[in-house]
């Protein structure tokens, strides 16, 4: 057994927001875990073409929008769930950070970094 702070692990940022990689593949637990920050007012086109993720707001708000144009809420208590290796387009709220626990599987190793554009999704 073992905990870990916020504290302990370094914010990396990844192009719409920041994100501290609690939980990576060297603690060999399978998956990973990060608190994620998605910045008010931002949008990123991404896609995680070798992990699955779900996200669990836990403050803030945003918007998640797949590839057919449908828009989805996040507010506090929703999760979302990319099960399909979905490209998706992830927003911050108007006004205020969208805060998300993030959930990979397999575990990320806690040094990916995405590279937005507007013409495509980025993915690692």
């Amino acid at each position: 057994m073992f905990t870990r702070s916020r504290a302990d692990v370094p914010t990396v940022e990844w192009g719409g927001g920041t994100s501290e990689r609690l939980l990576t593949a060297k603690d060999n637990m399978g998956f990973a875990v990060a608190h994620t920050v998605v910045r008010a007012g931002s949008e990123s086109r991404l896609q995680y073409r070798n992990h699955l993720e779900a996200c669990y707001c836990i403050s803030g708000s945003g918007e998640v929008e797949d590839t057919d144009g449908t828009v989805y809420p996040i507010t506090p208590g929703t999760i979302y769930v990319l099960d399909e290796h979905d490209p998706h387009i992830l927003r911050g709220g108007k006004d205020e950070d969208l805060v998300l626990v993030s959930v990979f599987n397999p575990a990320i190793t806690g040094e990916e970094r995405h590279t937005l554009s507007e013409d495509g999704f980025s993915s690692y």
